[in-house]
Formats: structure tokens, sequence, C-alpha cells
């Protein structure tokens, strides 16, 4: 298992149309990756006022977030990712380890220690007791995933299916929540450790297919941000003897509550 990732990651927006055109186009040059298609489930952790997420959406040159993931709905003896990404200068950083679900969760819960690598693990340790981080968020998404079949640091994944939560944190509980993502939609993510290869960037080009730039996380905290703004602006309420909006960043409540005034 890979522990240790240091590439270029840009996202696009594809509609299911623009998504099967690309891929027929590309398909010659691509490889179905080994573990075929899966769900991609992630716990988002943060602080209690989101301090991670609202700093990643003011795009500074440095961002971090930690998460743990699995590929499917997972089992107490599945293996589980805990990473750190981090993104600066535009060059995206993973760090990660990975063991059994009860043993990260055990680490995350009690401190339980468990055999990995402990130089990452110690990189892990300071950001949870640094931010003093916190499960959040549950995100799942359905994820399809291709490899140059001459370059395998060239990546391509299609996901969609966008599922999120922000009860019932934890991996192995299964896939409910709220549907983020519209079914006509496809967050096509490209992960490459050089430049593009030129039959790539020749159809993307031919079909008019841009960057875009898309948080999953920061999509679903700004609905939140939204959804409580616009109680306030329907209500009439003080957003000053409200404790939920501590979770949503009263400044942020605030401003989106103004722009929508």
């Amino acid at each position: 298992m890979q522990e240790i990732f240091k590439r270029v990651e840009k996202k696009y927006l594809l509609t299911k149309e623009q998504r099967e055109k690309l891929l027929h186009k590309i398909n010659e040059h691509l490889v179905p990756d080994e573990y075929g298609p899966s769900t991609v489930c992630n716990i988002y952790f943060d602080t209690d006022a989101h301090d991670l997420i609202r700093e990643s959406m003011d795009k500074p040159i440095y961002k971090e977030k930690v998460r743990m993931r699995s590929y499917n709905v997972p089992e107490e003896d599945s293996k589980v990712f805990l990473e750190i990404k981090k993104k600066f200068d535009g060059i995206v950083y993973k760090r990660r380890i990975t063991s059994e679900l009860s043993n990260i969760e055990g680490y995350i819960e009690n401190g339980t220690n468990f055999d990995c690598n402990e130089q990452i693990k110690k990189e892990i340790d300071y950001c949870f007791e640094y931010y003093d981080l916190k499960p959040m968020l549950f995100l799942s998404y359905d994820r399809v995933a291709f490899y140059d079949k001459d370059n395998h640091d060239f990546r391509l994944t299609f996901d969609t299916n966008l599922i999120s939560r922000d009860y019932d944190l934890e991996l192995e509980k299964g896939v409910y929540g709220e549907k983020i993502l519209n079914d006509d939609n496809y967050i096509m993510e490209v992960k490459c450790v050089g430049g593009y290869p030129m039959w790539f960037v020749e159809v993307l080009n031919e079909l008019k297919i841009y960057p875009h730039s898309y948080s999953k996380y920061g999509t679903i905290y700004q609905e939140s941000l939204e959804k409580v703004a616009h109680e306030y602006v329907g209500q009439n309420l003080d957003i000053e003897d409200d404790e939920r909006v501590v979770a949503f960043s009263k400044n942020g409540v605030q401003q989106v509550a103004k722009a929508l005034a």
C-alpha cells in the first residue's frame, strides 16, 4: 500500500454526456483500475468551528485536511486509511497509515497504538492534538478509476452519487444521508506526477472541457451555511442567541445571510 504521494490534482465537473464522449475518445489509452468500481467512504475530521474547511475555502497557498477512508463499506477487520492531505502552491502531498478499521478507530477514540509507519503517525498525532480534531462529516461517492497504460502515474477518476451526513459518523454504518450531486454530473479528477499526455490535452480542447474548482467537503459546508442563513433571513432570528451557529461559523452565516437579504 502506497503511503506517500506527491502529485498535481485537477478537478473537472462533467455531464454524463461529456463523460461518455471523453471516455470514447481516450479509451484506447486507458486501463481500468485493478480494484474495479468502488464506493469510497470518508470521515472528515475538523474543529468544532470547521476551521480546516473554512480556511480551505479561502484558497490559501497552503491548506490541509485529515480524513479516514475505506473503499466500500468496511467491517471491523477491513483495511482503512487515515491520512493527511496537504496542498501547497498547487502540489498535493498525501501521507497515510493503513490498518484494520478496529485499530484505526481505537487510535482515534482512545489513543491505542498499533503497528504502522511511526513517522506519519506522529504527523497525524500532531494534527489531532494541535487542532483538537473531531469527526465532522461522512461523505461517500461511487468511483471508477483508470490509468494511462503507458504511464501509471497518470490517473483519472470519475465520482458520482455523492452522499453525506453529519451524524452516525462511523464508516461501518454504511451509505445513507443527503444526496449532494445531480445524477447527471460527474467529478473527474486528473492525478499526475508530471504534465498531461498530449493525447489527453487534445481531447480536452476538442470537447471544451476545462478545470472546475470543486471541493466535496467545501460544497457541503457552504450548503449548510446557506440553509442556516436562510432561516435567519426568513424568520428574522437573532444570530447571537443560537448555539447552532457556532458549528457553521458566526461570521460565515452573517455573510451569507447578508447576501441573501
